[in-house]
């Protein structure tokens, strides 16, 4: 019998200044991936260095989290940045925190948009290029972490593309997240967590907002650090996922 593998990742070194989000701690002996917030819509050099060494720590994946310049917004508002603009800050990012990785005896090894960005590289081809090109310009090896059908898997033949897929998010009839405007955007229930990242793993489908049923194919589920009981909810997902036969294993 094939045994499935799935990364679990989550969003990890987003306080700034005295100013904490979610219990990073907590988190890094759950997932296997930590996505870190480079200083563009949280974090900070400190913040970043002791993210670093607890994912060093903890055998953790170190991807970068790279964002629009929107610390008030954190990183959540929609922009349009310039297509020279915005591939130099994707990569004074990448540089920050893989410098600051590599002096903790760790490196970056993936990298994953955040926020508007993120969202953004699904549809904006342009947008996409910008993240690509820096990518591409740092370390054409590392891959990058996508909703499946994202236009920035087809921008450029040498980027690595990895899809993943959300147990803390309600989805669309089109595949993609539901604005985190609406009040049903983010799910909470630690079970319905559970249930819906193991479909996703094990049938390769979740059910969207109006009750259709959206085929996934990733290799990645994501579990927010700011989403309300955060650690309960990524244990419970890896819980779930180890019962129903799924090895959690880094993708990178």
């Amino acid at each position: 019998m094939d045994l499935r593998t799935m990364d679990l990742n989550a969003d990890l070194g987003e306080g700034f200044g005295v100013w904490r989000l979610g219990d990073d701690s907590a988190l890094m002996s759950v997932v296997t991936s930590a996505n870190i917030a480079c200083g563009f819509h949280a974090g900070d050099p400190l913040i970043i260095r002791l993210t670093c060494r607890a994912a060093v720590a903890h055998g953790v994946a170190i991807g970068a989290q790279v964002s629009y310049r929107d610390l008030a917004g954190f990183g959540r508002r929609a922009m349009d940045v310039p297509f020279d603009e915005l591939a130099a800050e994707i990569l004074y990012q990448l540089s920050a925190l893989d410098g600051i990785a590599r002096s903790c005896g760790g490196r970056v090894s993936y990298v994953k948009p955040h926020g508007a960005l993120y969202n953004r590289v699904v549809h904006d081809r342009g947008q996409a290029a910008a993240v690509a090109e820096a990518v591409l310009s740092f370390d054409p090896s590392l891959p990058v972490l996508t909703l499946p059908g994202s236009v920035l898997a087809e921008v450029d033949d040498e980027l690595q593309v990895v899809s993943e897929c959300y147990a803390d998010r309600a989805y669309t009839p089109e595949g993609t997240l539901v604005p985190r405007r609406s009040p049903v955007a983010v799910v909470t229930d630690p079970q319905e967590v559970a249930e819906r990242a193991v479909r996703m793993a094990v049938a390769g489908e979740v059910e969207a907002i109006d009750g259709t049923v959206v085929p996934v194919s990733a290799r990645s589920i994501c579990v927010h650090g700011d989403t309300p009981g955060a650690v309960e909810l990524a244990r419970s997902v890896r819980g779930a996922l180890s019962d129903a036969g799924v090895q959690i294993i880094p993708f990178v």
